[in-house]
């Protein structure tokens, strides 16, 4: 509307042509025609021409031909589809204003109409025509199709040159159900032990051989909640699951989780009761209870073998070994060791001497030093491999978990690691995939925009149709009403206004941890009474730029299994930014939780602290004014005088305030307790009524609770 009555006031003030007829004669016929002096005689001169003889026989009446107007030629401007506002006045030589003022009077609504906005074709060739000029559909350049320079997978290998190789077996299960304790058996190690909450919090790849001399690659995921995200990644690389289940808990919501990813991957399972050596464990009941999640074990006439194992003492661990590696040579594990590496990142961190680390499984073909690596939108020359008790590796080959060391940036977990023939090639394909990143990344963009403007044409089109029927004064009234609330606050209401937030930085130690944590915090649901704010998120140990951008943001820190070092620490306490570390992932929700509800104002909560019914009304003169007073009875509890009171008539509330005197008999007094009575008046003029009830309560703040539930 605004710009609207700018175009308007501006067409108003526009100077008019005044075409005044002059009563002066014109020069010429002056000199011809030259009105006489008075009392003179008139004379006429007549002005002689040369007469044209007419040729004998050719009478023809001369007419002379009539002169041509030249036809002015319009301005050509070339148009596409899908043109900005600006673009289309750029290719007509005119300003922006132009096109609004062209577009005044159609169905387009010019007030939200954007310079970066773009036209429909319709509108485009609308202000062309009013502008006077005529369209033509520009010739579209020859876009040259960029080559794919992607790397694939290798077809399937000849059956001949495959050798079997090591199964690669994932621990699965609800939390605290003894997994890492059952992979420590089986690994005569103690990784429980040092894991930090007595959970494991990241997956881990280990290759473990049996006394029968068979080698297993076992991969251990988390059975906290929170990592979902971790053990589907750890169903869709492996061969086998062992699916862990306490005969003292029975199934759990992480054990039918971890089902549901078994069966997405269609990957066959081995079911470990574990604790069967406590005195409450009935390992009948946890095979009845898969039952209902179609784990059908053998003596149930299915095929799922079931061992009742100990795995803190030890008990029937052999069985279970014996029992993954019969189900391995029925699947008859092969893999082909030459050719190209091909693989999968089950873990990715920064470590501080190492830089970009990763945590792999081979799948196909032998990884050396020197090999070049293609993983995600990153690539690697392999400086360094590793295996999962820090011990240097020359080479690695199928069914290996391997930590690599050379990558030029940190790949995501989970990505896809093939080899490629140098390092020209892994850049071509690095900048390749960055490409179509970026393509697809805009075709997002441009189906979000035109779905916008979609949305806005229709609700502009119904808020017309809603609006038809009345006025202009009207329409604009209840314009404004409607669009009241986008109206900018002044300075002094925009401080009031501001909703509550926490901006966050989140730190982990590896990659997997970092997106555990982002997938809790995107259940965050309570932004109606403070918004939650990731500002940003990585890997490694926490810097001074962490530090930088918590001060800009008024944000806070939190690590995970990360550390900070003592520069970092003092830049932190120098500037006020708190730093928060945490090495379990619950405590770092629980202090996260506590973080927002400290942001909370505290809610006020009321106490009734007595009752009373008004029997009889009376007034007292207090100077000059007659003092309505209540004659009452308390209750229930008792009235005092320092706190609040309500009155109340029926459901209705007639007056809350103070009291200016309270009495017993003729005495004041501060409180009346219950069946005593007494006489009171308001520090307001209100009508008493017998049968009235009054309330004596106090107000007392009480801190709020964010009300978001992560779910664990």
């Amino acid at each position: 509307m605004k710009r609207m009555a700018v175009f308007m006031k501006r067409a108003i003030s526009m100077p008019r042509t005044e075409i005044a007829l002059s009563s002066q004669p014109h020069p010429l016929y002056s000199l011809v025609c030259t009105p006489a002096p008075p009392f003179t005689c008139f004379q006429a001169r007549h002005l002689a021409a040369r007469q044209q003889v007419t040729p004998a026989g050719k009478g023809k009446k001369f007419n002379p031909k009539p002169t041509k107007m030249e036809k002015q030629e319009k301005h050509e401007v070339e148009i596409k589809q899908r043109m900005t506002v600006s673009e289309l006045a750029q290719a007509m030589n005119k300003d922006i204003d132009h096109v609004y003022e062209a577009l005044l009077n159609t169905d387009l609504d010019i007030d939200d109409l954007e310079p970066d906005d773009y036209l429909e074709d319709k509108w485009i060739k609308e202000v062309v025509k009013r502008s006077g000029m005529k369209y033509k559909y520009t010739r579209l350049a020859e876009v040259k199709v960029r080559e794919n320079k992607d790397v694939q997978r290798q077809p399937p290998a000849d059956p001949a040159v495959l050798v079997s190789r090591p199964p690669v077996v994932t621990i699965m299960g609800h939390v605290d159900h003894g997994k890492t304790t059952l992979l420590d058996s089986l690994r005569k190690t103690q990784v429980a032990a040092s894991e930090a909450g007595g959970i494991t919090q990241h997956i881990g790849a280990f290759l473990v051989q049996l006394p029968s001399g068979e080698r297993i690659t076992f991969l251990d995921t988390p059975g906290h909640a929170a990592f979902t995200a971790i053990r589907a990644r750890g169903a869709m690389v492996t061969d086998i699951i062992i699916l862990v289940v306490a005969a003292d808990d029975g199934v759990m919501n992480q054990t039918i989780e971890s089902i549901q990813h078994a069966k997405k991957a269609k990957v066959p399972i081995i079911l470990a009761v574990n604790k069967c050596d406590k005195p409450q464990a009935d390992p009948a009941r946890v095979k009845q209870q898969l039952l209902a999640h179609d784990i059908i074990c053998e003596e149930y006439g299915g095929d799922v073998q079931a061992i009742h194992i100990s795995a803190l003492k030890g008990d029937n661990l052999v069985e279970l070994a014996e029992a993954t590696v019969t189900l391995a040579e029925v699947l008859e594990l092969k893999a082909d060791p030459s050719g190209l590496v091909e693989g999968t990142v089950i873990e990715s961190r920064t470590d501080k001497g190492k830089g970009p680390v990763t945590t792999a499984v081979i799948q196909r073909g032998t990884i050396r030093r020197g090999s070049t690596l293609v993983a995600g939108k990153t690539w690697a020359k392999v400086r360094f491999l590793f295996d999962e008790n820090g011990r240097s590796m020359s080479e690695a080959g199928p069914s290996a978990a391997v930590q690599i060391v050379g990558w030029k940036e940190l790949p995501s977990a989970g990505e896809e690691i093939l080899e490629v023939e140098s390092e020209q090639r892994a850049r071509e394909v690095v900048e390749w995939r960055a490409y179509a990143g970026d393509q697809e990344r805009l075709r997002d963009e441009q189906r979000a925009i035109e779905a916008k403007q979609r949305e806005h044409q229709e609700s502009y089109r119904r808020e017309r149709e809603s609006t038809a029927h009345l006025s202009w004064k009207q329409r604009k009234a209840a314009m404004y009403r409607a669009h009241k609330h986008r109206m900018a606050h002044r300075p002094s209401e925009r401080a009031d206004s501001e909703q509550l937030s926490v901006p966050l930085i989140v730190k982990g130690d590896v990659d997997g941890s970092v997106e555990a944590i982002l997938s809790i915090l995107a259940t965050y649901d309570a932004h109606d009474q403070c918004q939650l704010d990731i500002v940003h998120f990585g890997v490694g140990d926490i810097t001074e730029n962490d530090i930088t951008m918590a001060e800009t943001f008024s944000g806070i820190i939190y690590g995970f299994n990360v550390g900070a070092s003592k520069p970092v620490e003092q830049m932190a306490t120098k500037k006020s930014v708190p730093v928060k570390l945490h090495k379990v992932i619950y405590k770092l929700i629980d202090d996260l939780k506590e973080e927002l509800s400290s942001k909370l104002p505290p809610a006020i909560e009321e106490n009734v602290i007595g009752e009373a019914s008004v029997l009889a009304v009376f007034s007292v003169t207090v100077g000059k004014k007659k003092v309505p007073v209540a004659g009452c009875r308390v209750q229930k509890g008792q009235l005092d005088k320092k706190l609040k009171f309500r009155l109340t008539r029926g459901r209705d509330m007639l007056w809350e305030g103070s009291l200016t005197a309270l009495k017993h008999h003729k005495d004041d007094v501060q409180s009346v307790k219950t069946g005593m009575e007494c006489g009171l008046s308001l520090d307001s003029d209100v009508e008493f009524k017998p049968g009235d009830e009054i309330v004596c309560y106090e107000e007392t703040e009480v801190e709020q609770t964010i009300s978001w539930d992560p779910g664990f």
